[in-house]
């Protein structure tokens, strides 16, 4: 959550000329839904299944696109190991506890999960968040620094990495 996951993918794929695709959303449209929603309705174990079997047959299609994942995809249901996949280039982009931090204090509101947290207390989430799931993050095939980067640099970055 505010690395720049989506907004980096999609103007990746204009840069690439590449249909983007973004598993929440897909999801969402899948269930007529929002994340969130299915997360208050249906339960994690749900969304995370459901996740899964999207995730998974989006990577085992021949289509070629930028897709944009959750930030706890890797995590789940060994989603990890499609990021090894040949055919499959995956970028974690790498950000700082300091660094999110700062950028999600100015959108808490858009974002349910961290709404009401107080300054500290979000801090030490996104802290936690970033330990919990290192070892996965750290399964992509790059990891790209977004830290004091704007969007065009970053996209610039990756588009160099797989060119």
């Amino acid at each position: 959550m505010g690395s720049g996951k989506t907004v980096v993918a999609s103007k990746l794929a204009t840069v690439l000329q590449k249909t983007h695709l973004d598993l929440d959303s897909l999801i969402e449209n899948k269930e007529n839904l929002e994340v969130n929603s299915i997360f208050k309705t249906k339960g994690e174990l749900y969304f995370r299944k459901l996740e899964h079997q999207v995730f998974k047959s989006l990577v085992e299609s021949e289509d070629e696109f930028i897709l944009s994942l959750g930030g706890g995809t890797p995590c789940y249901a060994n989603n990890h190991l499609f990021l090894k996949n040949e055919d499959v280039i995956s970028i974690y982009l790498k950000t700082s506890v300091e660094e999110l931090h700062e950028r999600l204090l100015g959108n808490k509101s858009s974002r349910p999960l961290i709404a009401a947290m107080e300054e500290e207390e979000l801090k030490e989430f996104i802290a936690k968040h970033l330990f919990d799931r290192n070892y996965y993050y750290h399964q992509a095939k790059h990891i790209v620094s977004t830290d004091a980067k704007s969007i065009d640099a970053i996209v610039e970055e990756i588009k160099n990495l797989v060119a």
